[in-house]
């Protein structure tokens, strides 16, 4: 008779038990793999440090901004300390591209100095003889220059997103007459202004560019971005207050009037265009007191700076918004685009008729026709 052994129970895969040795290397793989993880991002952010303090930098003030800044800056000490970003100046540089740099210097001409002239003022002194002295007088307005075909006008149109529609006007505007050429394409650039230059430093372009590109006029708009208190680039000691205030407004208007002398002292005329009304009533308002700052410093240079009043242009009969508007026949287009702030091209071609009137009066690119 066999005899019948006792088998063991057969362990089920589910019930089987986890060895302690292989337990411990899952976990400590899993460790090291976090680790390792870490560690990379650490030192891309430590490579990075520059760009990621830039971004940061540029961000609107706010409480945001200041945690931010908090991390960041130490951050990029550390870097700059430890020589971290210098790989990635290397490979900048390299390929051509600008290191992460902020740069908001402003650098701006003198003013050119009033034009005074002696005068005597009758009766002025105790004998009756007058008393001799200097009053400032306007400028005699100067001739204009002729530009033809074998050495035409050269213009550059730039600034920020509200220059492009009309810009392109301009150019069609312009494009049947030999004695104008336009120089590259419109530089206009989304969320730039005056305020801003850690954003993009328009006083260093626009300086270097009417001098490399031998600029005879140039149309700007600037001004949709800068209705904010917040601003870059103050002269040492200079603080500002609210948006509009007076310290605001006088640091503004030295930017806009440098930013003219700079283009006038390369020897080009200037055409600003002021900003458009908007559907939003204080936004409107906001631009309005930036109309004035811009028209008040190109007043001061007659002869050599017009400004547009794009408000004007673009608004109905009894100024308000208006998104159609009558063309000459008397039938209503379209001007104004769905956001209620930038311009169609009928729109654009309303302003560009008008920078023409205005460049005409300051440059003679017509009477070569006449030859």
């Amino acid at each position: 008779m066999a005899v019948e052994t006792e088998r063991a129970p057969r362990e089920r895969p589910h019930e089987r038990r986890a060895d302690p040795t292989e337990e411990g290397r899952r976990l400590s793989t899993a460790a090291r793999a976090l680790l390792i993880t870490v560690l990379a991002l650490l030192i891309a952010a430590f490579l990075n440090a520059q760009n990621i303090y830039k971004s940061v930098y540029n961000q609107p003030a706010g409480t945001q901004r200041e945690v931010a800044l908090a991390f960041a800056g130490p951050l990029r000490e550390v870097s700059m300390a430890l020589r971290l970003d210098r790989p990635r100046a290397w490979f900048e540089s390299a390929i051509g591209r600008e290191h992460a740099e902020i740069d908001t210097e402003i650098v701006l001409p003198m003013p050119p100095p009033p034009v005074t002239e002696t005068v005597t003022s009758p009766g002025a002194g105790p004998t009756g003889e007058g008393r001799t002295g200097t009053t400032p007088t306007e400028p005699e307005a100067p001739q204009k220059p002729v530009f033809t075909p074998e050495d035409p006008m050269r213009f550059w149109i730039a600034g920020d997103s509200l220059v492009i529609t009309p810009g392109y006007a301009v150019f069609r505007a312009f494009g049947r007459n030999d004695a104008v050429k336009q120089v590259g394409d419109i530089d206009g650039r989304v969320a730039t202004g005056l305020t801003r230059p850690d954003v993009f430093n328009w006083f260093r372009h626009v300086d270097e560019q009417v001098r490399k590109e031998k600029i005879d006029l140039v149309v700007f708009c600037f001004g949709g971005n800068d209705d904010h208190d917040y601003m870059t680039g103050l002269p040492k000691d200079v603080s500002i207050g609210e948006f509009g205030d007076a310290a605001w407004t006088k640091e503004y208007r030295r930017r806009v009037g440098g930013l003219m002398d700079t283009a006038n002292q390369a020897g080009a005329f200037v055409v600003w265009l002021g900003l458009p009304i908007t559907n939003d009533g204080g936004q409107s308002r906001r631009w309005r007191l930036i109309n004035r700052a811009i028209a008040a410093e190109a007043n001061r240079r007659g002869g050599k700076v017009a400004y547009v009043d794009m408000y004007g242009l673009l608004s109905d009969e009894d100024g308000d918004y208006a998104p159609y508007l009558p063309d000459k026949d008397g039938q209503l287009e379209k001007v104004r685009a769905d956001d209620g702030v930038h311009l169609e091209r009928a729109g654009g071609d309303i302003v560009a008729k008008q920078v023409v009137r205005d460049v005409r009066q300051m440059v003679d690119v017509t009477s070569w026709r006449a030859d």
